[in-house]
């Protein structure tokens, strides 16, 4: 369902939508568990409207309003290439440092066998 359709439903339309969903989602899990694989697609997007159709009502309990200029005019923040290597390369560095020391174990172990 699109989000702005979900946020102009009133309280307990919302609800009703939710259980809807939840129902929908239950029927196609029992169905792919039996082996019927037609409407995978659909399991994603039940999920995506649970997802939002929870996030909408908790938000109107906290008060938080939310308008759908707001929703669709905000930008996720950009990650650069670099930081995200970073992590990584500190990783392989780490592993190679741990590498030497079990070799090290390995080998004085063997010696106190001897």
């Amino acid at each position: 369902m699109e989000l702005e359709k979900l946020i102009n439903l009133t309280d307990a339309e919302l609800k009703q939508q939710e259980l809807t969903s939840a129902e929908q989602l239950f029927r196609l899990r029992f169905q792919k568990s039996l082996g019927n694989n037609e409407g995978l697609k659909k399991l994603k997007t039940l999920k995506l409207d649970i997802a939002r159709i929870k996030t909408i009502a908790r938000q109107r309990e906290l008060g938080i309003v939310t308008t759908v200029r707001a929703v669709k005019t905000a930008k996720p923040a950009k990650v650069k290439a670099e930081a995200a290597a970073k992590p990584a390369a500190k990783a392989k560095v780490a592993k190679a440092e741990k590498a030497p020391a079990a070799a090290k174990k390995t080998t004085a172990k063997k010696a106190k066998k001897d």
